[in-house]
């Protein structure tokens, strides 16, 4: 699968800017420890969060528990956001993945998020069943959230705005 191009906005970029490369975006979503997960309340108001995510087979996953806020946001309006990037103001790519989570139920694909999770930020989660079990006893459900459109900021000089659209 080719990457995906990027279609730099004009009218948000320095006239000198250019579309921000995917390689750039893969390597910020990659290695980001926090991202901020907004959801929808039942009543429509937005509900935001921090929270670790993991950047892998074309997906970003996260995981919470199914009586958290985001947990109920999403059994009701499974669309959300995704934003992470640096608190520079003048450097660094800001980004933000938009699409729908879907939970992760297939006990082989866990267990490699759960070794991810590890590698990548140091929490330890088993598999039992279809969720990640930490400290034996809290139960977290994984959803992983394909891209529908991603916007990449890139701050400096040139600042730049690129939109990615997927299929």
């Amino acid at each position: 699968m080719s990457d995906p191009v990027g279609e730099l906005d004009a009218r948000f970029s320095d006239p000198t800017a250019t579309a921000r490369p995917w390689s750039d975006v893969d390597n910020t979503l990659s290695y980001a420890k926090i991202f901020w997960l907004s959801t929808v309340r039942n009543d429509q108001r937005p509900h935001v969060t921090p929270l670790p995510a993991v950047w892998a087979y074309g997906a970003l996953h996260f995981c919470t528990g199914a009586g958290e806020q985001k947990g109920k946001n999403l059994e009701r309006n499974p669309h959300v956001a995704l934003t992470t990037g640096t608190a520079e103001q003048h450097a660094g790519l800001d980004v933000v993945v938009e699409g729908v989570a879907e939970r992760v139920t297939d006990a082989s694909r866990l267990t490699e998020l759960a070794g991810l999770w590890k590698d990548r930020h140091d929490w330890d989660f088993t598999v039992q069943g279809d969720v990640f079990v930490q400290e034996g006893e809290h139960e977290a459900l994984v959803f992983a959230v394909r891209p529908v459109k991603v916007l990449a900021f890139g701050k400096g000089e040139p600042f730049s705005q690129t939109r990615f659209r997927f299929a």
